[in-house]
């Protein structure tokens, strides 16, 4: 997704002509890889998005920050310490590497300026964000000692060294013809590749547009590249060059069928076949923003440590079931035990002690006359045998019961974490993901201390609006869905849920109206979709009025039982879905 070293160029400058000159007013890290700049410019306030995110590093002025922890990061607190109060003095590109330099000014003991500089190095599985004053680091975000590397180390106290110069052409200093007959000696390596190892800063994307627009095909070898090959090739370069550093950019984001991000580049991309979408942006940083939106890099606090969590829990009980099940299933034969005890009891008198391994005789209990094979304990008494018979029938009937306890205990936590686990899936603020944890740590599975008075506003449900103007309540996580239904709902609202599926409480506020078809079909949706059937389809949803719905005592949180129900089929959509959500919900 992340541009690569020749596109970052015109990045650089829609990021100078913005940012130049502003003040670093605020720093904040919301998770392990982004970080925030709040810059204060004279009329306007930005707000810079630093991403060293390995599967989407980026850097894009944002729209709005998301929600911060209440603890900052130790890295969060040295940039505080470090850069807030100073000015943006200069904002570059090292070479056309995906190294984005930004010189501070700040006043030091003595008024005296001195410039710190903070590096970010978009690249893929080795992105950073490394601080650095005269050459030497002061922090880094991901600190590289020894064990990760032996040639570049990145440690505070020790001098920084970029990434090993790439011995490639610049296009921007480089002849053309130059670049063609570095292509036509790279004998072994195809079109593609060969671009990628000549031109400086190219990545794939950049070199298939070359590629096509020269109208050559992407795995033709180098070595048959002819004059008319190389004229065409040098076109093309030229034409993606000046595409490149336009006055205007042109930004795009090409996405396939399933909204997946196939590529994102400062200027118009014709390669990619006709059934993807492109998206065009007024700025680049809008178009890395929406990227990096699809492709979820962000994460809240907490959310993948409850996620893993959550899901090891869960396996965990589902196994505890199914070895259970096995018991049951031998506890089940306690029958044959008391039926050994009781043949071995009517024919002791026919045998001696310790003479038989086995005895076969024939069964009391059988009306056809069939053999029953006793295997007995050699070192014990035929009486003792008899009685260990009668021992494990009792012991057996005593399991049946304690086993099928354990197995509904088992599968009330099995429905419980499956329904906590579709309210993460739900959850995207700090709020949300820290009720969640309460709620884990209330039922046990957690241990861990409660925070004894929260400063966060309890989190709201999600709201939704039919086309005949009704709401829709829909809760995201397990204590909400318990709020939203007996403390929200009217007794004559309309109460919906995935039937028999972990997910979310729907309420359809009627105002003592009766439902509208549509209205009602629109809830059932909401259900589906906010559930573990989210991607199937003829989900069932149960849906009755609220007042039916009642919570058991001491049930956990989000249990329910109700009555009068009936149910309605829908196929969950995420389109539809994206159509209901109100604004700023």
């Amino acid at each position: 997704m992340s541009l690569d070293g020749f596109s970052t160029q015109p990045l650089v400058k829609e990021l100078r002509y913005a940012l130049l000159g502003g003040r670093i007013d605020k720093i904040t890290q919301p998770n392990k890889s982004s970080v925030f700049l709040s810059i204060r410019q004279p009329g306007k306030n930005h707000l810079l998005h630093i991403a060293a995110n390995p599967q989407a590093s980026a850097v894009f002025l944002a729209e709005r920050a998301p929600e911060n922890p209440a603890e900052p990061p130790i890295f969060c607190m040295v940039l505080r310490k470090q850069l807030e109060g100073g000015r943006i003095a200069d904002i570059r590109q090292h070479s056309l590497d995906r190294i984005i330099r930004f010189d501070l000014d700040s006043l030091a003991a003595g008024g005296k300026i001195v410039t710190k500089t903070l590096i970010v190095e978009l690249i893929g599985k080795y992105s950073n964000i490394i601080l650095v004053q005269d050459g030497v680091v002061i922090d880094a975000l991901r600190k590289v000692g020894s064990t990760n590397s032996r040639t570049r180390l990145i440690l505070p106290g020790r001098e920084y060294a970029p990434p090993p110069a790439q011995e490639k052409l610049d296009l921007r200093t480089a002849k053309l013809a130059a670049i063609t007959e570095r292509l036509a000696q790279d004998s072994d390596a195809t079109l593609h590749k060969g671009l990628l190892n000549a031109c400086l800063g190219f990545g794939p994307i950049s070199a298939r547009e070359v590629i096509f627009s020269a109208g050559l095909p992407e795995k033709m070898p180098c070595a048959s590249l002819d004059a008319k090959d190389k004229d065409a090739l040098q076109c093309a370069l030229a034409e993606v060059y000046a595409a490149c550093m336009e006055e205007e950019a042109a930004p795009s984001l090409i996405l396939d069928k399933n909204n997946k991000v196939l590529a994102t580049s400062p200027f118009p991309l014709h390669y990619f076949p006709a059934e993807s979408t492109t998206l065009p942006f007024p700025t680049i940083s809008a178009m890395l923003e929406k990227a990096t939106f699809l492709a979820g890099a962000y994460t809240p606090p907490e959310k993948d440590r409850l996620t893993k969590f959550v899901r090891t829990e869960l396996s965990r009980a589902e196994n505890k079931r199914s070895i259970l099940q096995e018991d049951l299933r031998q506890a089940e034969n306690a029958e044959d035990y008391k039926i050994c005890g009781d043949n071995l009891m009517t024919y002791a008198h026919l045998y001696k002690d310790h003479a038989d391994a086995s005895l076969t005789v024939d069964n009391i209990y059988s009306e056809t006359g069939e053999k029953l094979t006793l295997t007995l304990d050699q070192r014990l008494t035929l009486s003792q045998n008899m009685q260990a018979f009668y021992h494990k029938y009792d012991k057996r009937k005593r399991a049946q019961k304690l086993l099928c306890e354990q197995i509904a205990l088992s599968e009330e936590n099995i429905r419980y974490l499956a329904s906590v686990e579709s309210s993460l899936a739900a959850s995207s603020t700090v709020s949300e993901i820290e009720e969640i944890k309460d709620e884990l740590i209330q039922s046990g599975f957690l241990k861990e201390n409660m925070k004894k008075k929260r400063q966060d506003k309890p989190s709201a449900p999600f709201r939704f609006i039919t086309e005949d103007g009704k709401n829709i309540l829909v809760g995201k996580n397990n204590c909400q869905n318990d709020r939203l239904t007996f403390q929200t709902a009217a007794p004559d609202d309309l109460w919906l849920h995935a039937k028999d599926i972990p997910g979310s409480h729907v309420i359809l506020r009627l105002n003592g109206d009766e439902p509208s078809e549509a209205s009602l079909r629109h809830a059932a949706l909401l259900a589906a979709y906010f559930s573990k059937a989210q991607n199937s389809s003829n989900v069932p949803v149960d849906y009755t009025y609220r007042r039916y719905v009642k919570k058991p005592s001491g049930s956990r949180p989000g249990f329910v039982i109700f009555t009068h129900q009936k149910t309605l089929y829908v196929t969950p959509s995420a389109e539809e879905t994206a159509k209901l959500l109100l604004e700023g919900q």
